[in-house]
C-alpha cells in the first residue's frame, strides 16, 4: 500500500508562502479554522498557538496548501493528497536546494506561465534550452527557494 506524504518546505513566513504557492500552482489554502476553534475549547492549544491571517485562523507558524480536487478531513481542513505544508523556521536558507519544484505550462505555454509566476513574486534566474530534450526557466519564490517553470 502507498504511503501519504507531504512535501514541508521551511519558510520564514509561512501564510504568504502558502499564498503564493496556492496561486502559482491553483491549489487552495486549507483552512484549519473548525480545528482551531475545537482544539482552543476544549483547552488543548491556548490563543498563543493561533495566529490570524487573511481574516482566518491559523496555526501559528504554519500553512499549507493542497490540490483542490484532492480529498481532504473537513474537520482539519488537512488534504489526503497532494500537499504541501510550509514552516516557519529562523535561519536562512543556507544554499541551493537540493529537492525543488517543477511547475509545467498548461495550454498558454513557458512564456505565460512565468509571466504569470512572476506577477505572483518569483523572479527569473535563467533560462536553459536543451532544445528537443527541454527548455524551461530556473526561477526563485518570493522567500528566494529554487524552482523550475517547464
Amino acid at each position: 500500500m502507498a504511503l501519504h506524504w507531504k512535501l514541508v518546505i521551511d519558510a520564514h513566513n509561512a501564510p504568504a508562502l502558502a499564498d503564493f504557492w496556492a496561486a502559482a500552482l491553483e491549489y487552495e489554502v486549507e483552512d484549519p479554522g473548525a480545528l482551531i476553534e475545537r482544539l482552543l475549547a476544549a483547552g488543548h492549544i491556548d490563543a498563543e498557538a493561533v495566529a490570524e491571517h487573511n481574516g482566518r485562523r491559523i496555526f501559528r507558524g504554519y500553512a499549507a496548501v493542497r490540490h483542490p480536487d484532492d480529498p481532504y478531513d473537513e474537520v482539519s481542513g488537512v488534504g489526503h493528497g497532494r500537499r504541501l505544508l510550509f514552516q516557519e523556521v529562523p535561519e536562512d536558507k543556507p544554499g541551493k536546494n537540493r529537492l525543488h519544484i517543477d511547475v509545467h505550462a498548461g495550454s498558454g505555454g513557458l512564456d505565460d506561465l512565468v509571466a504569470r509566476l512572476e506577477s505572483l513574486g518569483a523572479t527569473r534566474v535563467r533560462e536553459v534550452d536543451n532544445g528537443p530534450a527541454g527548455h524551461w526557466w530556473i526561477m526563485l519564490d518570493p522567500e528566494g527557494n529554487e524552482f523550475c517553470a517547464a
